[in-house]
């Protein structure tokens, strides 16, 4: 079953234009101009039930726009949609009773009161009983590891107990669908990892479905099986993480730390770029033609390692190596 379906979805915002060279009086006796941004371009796309998709793209590539579509609160100008077979423009407040959102840059959260106190008031919205609703925050407090601070303050959480209750908070609901937009952004490894654990687990107990944006390359590796690419308001690609992950995620960066000053030898599929000869150095390698075990293995045998650090390649680099072979 499709949870999500569009057909030629298109978007333009249509900002006023500022009349140059004329006061504040004259400017209100002439006709207004506007120009035309056409933020998501004839966007056709199906979601199936049960899925994790990574939606991603560049900032300003029209995902924010083509969420807030998904979920009601814009209208498109064009085309058709559907969600949870419902239509988000003529049943948004249907819809929002089978969707849960997380946006890392907004909470649902009342940053005054107690987390447990805005489960409560978000019970009553979504006109869950008192009996169940004490059973799903228990439920989702053990989940989620929330009891220590449950009765505390949101404002004094850390980052990660924040994201952990706004995660919590969006599944209070049993919702069908679950938009996260950037859920581990600002967070440390750790709690990362610990994220992207209970995202899989509940789309593993319960099905839920999960439409993923992030600029965390290792969100879309861990999480999803499908990535579908925005950029300009269309698609450029739609495939699968594997396919994902062998053409676009085959590059990692190493920072390594040394107690002496060091040289880098050369190795098949590692390049240096940035410092030669000195107390750290930083490497891209291509894991298709040297495997990080090995670099690490070569690293290390040169005696006076202090430190190693592995990332992936910033996901606005990804996106130009995508966006530049569509368009060669």
């Amino acid at each position: 079953m499709q949870v999500i379906e569009t057909r030629g979805l298109r978007k333009i915002y249509r900002p006023r234009v500022k009349a140059e060279g004329l006061s504040a009086s004259f400017r209100a006796l002439v006709k207004p101009t506007y120009r035309g941004i056409e933020a998501v371009r004839d966007v056709s796309l199906s979601v199936d039930r049960g899925e994790i998709m990574a939606f991603i793209g560049p900032n300003g590539a029209g995902k924010s726009t083509f969420i807030k579509m998904l979920c009601g609160i814009l209208h498109p100008t064009d085309g058709a949609l559907s969600v949870l077979n419902m239509s988000p423009m003529k049943q948004r407040q249907k819809l929002a009773m089978h969707i849960g959102t997380v946006f890392g840059q907004k909470s649902q959260l009342w940053m005054h009161l107690p987390a447990l106190d805005s489960f409560t008031l978000l019970a009553a919205i979504y006109e869950i009983g008192d009996a169940e609703r004490k059973r799903r925050v228990a439920e989702l407090s053990e989940l989620f590891e929330l009891d220590e601070f449950l009765q505390t303050p949101v404002r004094k959480l850390s980052l990660g107990q924040r994201v952990r209750c706004e995660v919590a908070a969006s599944l209070l609901h049993n919702p069908e669908l679950l938009f996260l937009d950037e859920p581990t952004i600002g967070l440390d490894v750790v709690v990362k990892q610990k994220i992207r654990e209970l995202i899989l687990r509940r789309n593993r107990e319960r099905g839920t479905t999960v439409f993923l944006t992030s600029h965390d390359p290792s969100d879309i590796e861990q999480l999803c099986r499908r990535a579908v690419v925005i950029d300009h308001g269309s698609l450029i690609l739609d495939t699968p993480v594997e396919k994902l992950r062998s053409d676009y995620l085959g590059e990692k960066q190493v920072e390594v730390s040394f107690s002496t000053p060091q040289a880098i030898p050369e190795f098949a599929g590692v390049e240096e770029v940035a410092g030669s000869g000195g107390l750290k150095a930083t490497l891209t390698v291509d894991t298709g033609v040297c495997p990080i075990a090995d670099v690490m293995e070569k690293l290390s045998a040169l005696g006076n390692v202090l430190d190693i650090t592995i990332s992936n390649p910033p996901m606005e680099d990804i996106i130009a190596s995508i966006f530049g072979s569509k368009k060669g």
